[in-house]
């Protein structure tokens, strides 16, 4: 089996997240898509740069991201940089000829987007968007349910994904919470859970979004008082195509939530619903179970997806708890298979346009407080 190298831009949480993936596929996949091996991690300073090939287990780091496109021993490029990086990243690997696996959001702009347009359709390489939310077992078992008409016609859905980190004003800011990074919290959770809900219900047609800032003033980082200019809520009314309506909110000001990512879908002939605090199960209600006597066999069943992939993943077993870091793996196992297999990648990097449209339709809506289609 041939080895490819890999090369991680950025090393903060994210990028320790795709290296422990790397490093702890072939354990969990047997066999593996395809062998791997750690070559070079980029980092922002070069002071930091060792530190974090030790950590990693990179054969070296550097502080030159553009190192790593120049490296014939790397084949794949793993973008974990801040979101303002990304495009230019994006574009300087497919013109190198790697495979790309990219965190959201694929760019923060309408002129990056176009820029990742055009040089799609000369791109060779296999892409991926790094949007492990559908990625759970739970998430796999309802995408299947949702392609086998289980819940018939979609009438509505609720959907959100909610932090609590913002409501504390005396938190400093970081490059998330800064617009001009491509911050915000419709860039950082909205893209998750807009992109998981548009993956089961089907494609949005319309929407009208208020997004909100708590506190006008924050420190940054050094302590400064400073305008806040990113938002710490978005709330979004959807229309899909049939005239149903659901609501998508993404929040860091949602107080006594860790990290939840939940939705609810009702549809004419059954529903189903999910919260990532309890990744085990994915709960259906089926209309066609009959209610009586004394309501029959009708009522909410837990199905207990746990860790039951499909083969080869085997370890650590399929009814042992699943956590958070899972659904990462099972997210990049996919897009090794992709590479293995000679296809694209999904959620592919055209996904990851598409849902920066819808992301720029949504601060559009935001900003004239009415509608906008899709």
């Amino acid at each position: 089996m041939h080895t490819l190298g890999v090369g991680i831009i950025g090393f903060g949480f994210i990028g320790k997240v795709h290296a422990y993936g790397y490093r702890s596929i072939p354990l969990f996949y047997d066999p593996p898509p395809l062998k791997t091996r750690l070559v070079g991690v980029a980092v922002a300073h070069q002071e930091r740069a060792q530190i974090a090939a030790e950590q990693g287990g990179f054969e070296f780091g550097t502080a030159d991201w553009r190192e790593l496109m120049a490296r014939e021993d790397i084949q794949i490029i793993n973008i974990c940089s801040p979101n303002k990086a990304h495009g230019e990243q994006v574009l300087a690997a497919m013109a190198a000829g790697k495979h790309i696996y990219c965190e959201k959001p694929l760019v923060v702009d309408s002129a990056e987007a176009a820029r990742v347009a055009a040089a799609l359709p000369q791109y060779q390489g296999i892409s991926q968007m790094t949007l492990q939310c559908r990625f759970f077992p739970a998430t796999l078992r309802a995408k299947q349910l949702m392609e086998e008409g289980f819940v018939g016609e979609v009438i509505g859905f609720r959907a959100a994904y909610l932090h609590s980190g913002s409501v504390d004003p005396a938190r400093p800011m970081g490059w998330k919470q800064l617009k001009s990074e491509g911050g915000g919290v419709l860039q950082d959770l909205g893209t998750h859970v807009v992109d998981l809900m548009e993956h089961l219900v089907g494609p949005f047609a319309e929407v009208l979004s208020e997004m909100r800032i708590l506190y006008p003033e924050r420190p940054n980082q050094e302590g400064t008082v400073v305008p806040v200019e990113a938002d710490d809520q978005a709330v979004m009314l959807v229309r899909l195509g049939n005239g149903a309506v659901g609501t998508i909110e993404a929040s860091k000001i949602a107080t006594g939530t860790e990290d939840e990512i939940r939705f609810e879908i009702h549809g004419d002939k059954g529903g189903l619903r999910f919260n990532s605090m309890q990744p085990n199960y994915l709960e259906a209600y089926d209309l066609r179970e009959p209610e009586a006597p004394l309501g029959g066999h009708r009522g909410w069943q837990r199905i207990a997806t746990v860790q039951r992939y499909e083969k080869p993943a085997g370890f650590p077993g399929p009814k042992f708890s699943i956590g958070w870091i899972r659904s990462h793996m099972h997210c990049l196992y996919t897009f090794l298979q992709a590479i293995a297999e000679g296809k694209q990648g999904e959620p592919s990097l055209q996904r990851g346009l598409e849902l920066q449209r819808i992301l720029s339709v949504a601060e559009q809506s935001a900003r004239t407080r009415s509608w906008a289609r899709l």
